[in-house]
């Protein structure tokens, strides 16, 4: 019989066992210094049971003879055999002819290394050559051993010297492969889904870390990694009204179309994409050595096709539809949780725009999404550190051009991403909550700065401040309590101050928000729909409330952009500004146009009898020293 061997076989020392496989067979004589394969001639075995000069069958000081260690050596149901210090077998016990296939006398003079292959590695190989010589206590590995018959045995090899003067060592065998089948089954168990039979979140890891180790894709291979990450859509429905039973079945039949597009997407190509279950109703498709994102969104798209057809359980027929995150990307410089964090952020996008699609990876918009969250995560400490500072836009009178107010605009002083205005951060703190905090300082700020121009000013005509708000502001906080404290602190009229709700917070109110904007009314504080004219435009609600003044969006002035370019203007923009126009005055508020930045604008602006205007045609948002240089002016310069 000839050996050889198969696989890789990892290292092994006194404390780390080794394995690898081997076909047990016959092969030259070697000796333990040699290297593997070289002949030796065959010597004259000594007898492992006789001591120099001893004879035969001398007791033993303890009053055992030889003949029964000889004896109990050969009915040894362990199976073994003393090799010489060249590496050959001397003899053998039947245990171990049995175990190896041979019989005990082929074992006679044959090469200890070859036959359970410790010759694979150079590590085992070295140890086992210390054991020999004398060097190294003992060496204990397991290998995998083809059987003549054709089936294969795990083994744990252990080779330990006999005492010096039987120039010998012991090699001890034993058969580990029940133990070994144990370990693997209970290592499936551990590895898969129960439900699906696919591989679970662990074993996914697993090979992750494994595709990203760099000599995975340094050898060869493409170089590159890319992952589906898929959702089920609106699966908790499924549970919550047929019971997680047929939830479980449901998962089972998406687990096998899955598995047959990764099968269909491998058929032509070196590996089949590695499917698996994360959790819940979460799946993942692997692929190892991707040729690009031209790949990965064909098998997103087959996916998506595939759980298209409904699902036929037990009666029960289900349509759903997915929703997948696709990241395809370099393996080097990767690591598995920044490509889970990619895929897991692509997975939220794809939901978002509309679920029942895939998605890629967008840097772009990832950075995005980092900044959104990194001013997210310290906007609250912004306001406690003083990083905001307050703005200033007049509001002009259209008929003589003096300042009537202004309107306070917030920014952030941001460390690290400068001046940001309040379309970068704002809506992250209605959502968060922070706006009830920052929406204060500016009130309180804005209310100072206002009485302390009074002061500056007494001779000219007091101007108002215009405060935006937002609706949290009035749920989550007492704001007319705010308002009134804040008003007795500065000592600013409240017909001085303005407080700015778009239209969309403002029509439709009841309950809270609109007893808060009766009762702010009744102090006296003006009240002003911004934007108006872009949300619901419900004009019923306009009669019932405490409104004093309408901010006509921008959209609706930009119609009257042109001047002596030849262009001509479109009537319809001049009809409905003046109708919502005509309309305020009727129900004795006062028009406000936003976005003023032409004279051609003003002008027409003045002839349907708007009342103010606010744009860069008078001013940009400046500081509040230059608002003082405006008020002692006759009227507001424009820009």
């Amino acid at each position: 019989m000839s050996g050889t061997s198969e696989g890789p076989a990892p290292s092994a020392d006194l404390v780390r066992p080794a394995v690898t496989e081997r076909h047990i067979g016959t092969s030259p004589r070697m000796c333990a210094g040699s290297s593997p394969g070289a002949s030796v001639s065959p010597g004259s075995p000594p007898d492992p049971y006789a001591s120099a000069g001893t004879p035969p069958d001398t007791p033993v000081p303890d009053g055992t003879s030889p003949r029964t260690f000889r004896a109990a050596f050969a009915t040894a149901p362990l199976a073994m055999a003393v090799v010489d210090r060249e590496g050959l077998v001397v003899t053998a016990n039947e245990s171990l002819g049995t175990l190896l296939g041979g019989g005990t006398d082929a074992l006679i003079g044959r090469i200890a290394a070859d036959l359970v292959d410790l010759a694979s590695d150079a590590r085992t190989w070295h140890s086992y050559r210390e054991v020999l010589r004398g060097r190294q206590a003992r060496l204990r590995c397991t290998r995998r051993l083809k059987h003549p018959d054709g089936h294969s045995l795990w083994v744990q090899v252990t080779i330990a010297p006999l005492p010096p003067q039987e120039q010998a060592v012991l090699l001890s065998v034993s058969d580990i492969s029940a133990r070994r089948e144990l370990q693997a089954r209970l290592r499936h168990l551990q590895m898969h889904d129960p439900v699906t039979r696919l591989p679970n979140r662990t074993l996914f890891f697993e090979r992750l870390s494994a595709a990203l180790e760099a000599e995975a894709y340094e050898e060869g291979g493409t170089g590159r990694i890319g992952l589906c990450y898929l959702d089920l859509d609106g699966f908790k429905a499924v549970n919550d009204t047929l019971g997680h039973r047929v939830g479980d079945r449901l998962l089972a039949a998406v687990a096998e179309r899955l598995t047959r597009c990764a099968d269909e997407a491998g058929y032509t190509r070196a590996a089949t994409p590695l499917v698996a279950r994360l959790g819940g109703d979460e799946f993942a498709l692997l692929v190892e050595d991707s040729t690009g994102t031209d790949q990965l969104a064909d098998l997103a798209e087959s996916v998506l096709k595939a759980l298209q057809a409904p699902f036929d359980l037990s009666g029960q027929r289900l349509s759903l539809s997915a929703s997948i995150g696709v990241v395809e990307r370099r393996a080097a410089g990767t690591s598995a949780t920044g490509l889970m964090q990619a895929a897991d952020t692509t997975l939220y996008w794809a939901k978002a725009d509309g679920k029942g699609r895939w998605t890629l990876f967008d840097p772009e918009r990832n950075a995005h999404r980092m900044t959104r969250q990194a001013l997210s995560s310290t906007l609250r400490a912004a306001v406690e550190r003083g990083e905001f500072a307050l703005e200033y836009q007049p509001l002009v009178g259209m008929e003589d051009g003096g300042v009537r107010g202004v309107e306070a605009l917030v920014r952030w002083n941001h460390p690290q991403f400068g001046t940001l205005t309040p379309n970068r951060f704002i809506g992250l703190a209605e959502e968060d909550g922070s706006i009830v905090q920052l929406g204060r300082w500016v009130l309180a700020t804005a209310c100072r700065q206002a009485r302390r121009w009074q002061l500056d000013h007494p001779d000219a005509p007091p101007i108002f401040v215009s405060v935006n708000v937002a609706v949290r502001q009035v749920w989550d906080s007492d704001l007319v309590a705010d308002v009134a404290a804040i008003l007795a602190e500065t000592g600013l009229a409240p017909h001085l101050l303005q407080l700015e709700l778009t239209e969309s917070a403002v029509m439709g109110s009841a309950g809270r928000p609109l007893q808060a904007l009766q009762a702010l009314s009744d102090m006296g504080v003006r009240i002003a729909i911004d934007d108006f004219g872009t949300g619901y435009s419900n004009l019923a609600y306009l009669s019932r409330l405490p409104v004093s003044v309408l901010k006509l969006d921008g959209s609706f002035v930009r119609g009257f952009q042109y001047e002596d370019t030849g262009a001509h203007p479109n009537p319809a923009d001049e009809v409905i500004v003046e109708a919502l126009i005509q309309l305020a005055h009727r129900l004795g508020l006062t028009v406000t146009a936003e976005c003023v930045e032409t004279a051609s604008q003003a002008s027409r602006l003045r002839g349907i009898g708007c009342d103010t205007g606010q744009g860069w045609l008078y001013s940009r948002p400046v500081a509040p020293d230059r608002i003082s240089a405006l008020l002692t002016a006759t009227d507001c310069p424009q820009a």
